[in-house]
């Protein structure tokens, strides 16, 4: 019998495939983790300026150290979508405005840092290694103010909205090895290292 999702599979760095299995899966919940591999409607984001997109690129690549073989998870579409429609995690820090105007204000002092550092240069525009150097300063930072904000909350801001997006994507199950929903089976081997019947083996 042919696959009907043969044509949305592509295994994550580990070579497993959770889309494969969608035909276990029942219709609702093939439907919410298939439409994750839909293309993103034009115009592609609703949220981010250009030049807000050009920095949150750079730092969420940084940030999940992607390179350009990884599968394609769309992390800045999803961020996107969630700020455009005020879809937040219902609590932030009291020092830390809302979470779009967070967003705003923390990519923009990147870009500023990166201009003052490095010559007028955008946070896109430099190289891996300043990137890095630039990011590590804000993160040691720590309890310390950065733009009106205390660094250590706008660093769980980055990785709280990078981590949640990127791990809800089947590609990302495939590469930590996660066998997907298993919904109307269920799961008969409950414990740390025990696989189901039906999980591959690495």
């Amino acid at each position: 019998m042919p696959d009907q999702h043969a044509g949305t599979r592509r295994p994550g760095r580990r070579g497993r495939d959770v889309v494969g299995r969608a035909g276990t899966w029942d219709a609702v919940t093939a439907g919410v983790v298939l439409a994750r591999l839909a293309a993103p409607p034009q115009p592609p984001l609703r949220f981010f300026t250009p030049a807000e997109e050009a920095a949150a690129e750079a730092l969420l690549d940084h940030l999940l150290a992607r390179t350009p073989e990884d599968p394609p998870v769309p992390v800045l579409s999803v961020i996107d979508a969630r700020l455009a429609t005020a879809e937040r995690d219902g609590w932030r820090y009291a020092d830390v405005p809302e979470d779009d105007e967070a967003w705003r204000r923390s990519l923009a002092g990147l870009d500023e840092d990166a201009r003052l550092r490095h010559d007028g240069r955008t946070f896109a525009e430099l190289g891996y290694g300043d990137r890095d150097r630039l990011l590590r300063h804000i993160l040691q930072l720590s309890g310390g103010q950065w733009y009106g904000m205390k660094a250590s909350h706008v660093w769980s801001l980055w990785t709280r909205y990078a981590c949640e997006a990127y791990y809800a994507h089947p590609y990302a199950w495939d590469e930590i090895g996660f066998g997907g929903p298993a919904y109307p089976r269920g799961y008969l081997r409950l414990g740390r290292g025990l696989r189901e019947p039906w999980e591959e083996k690495r």
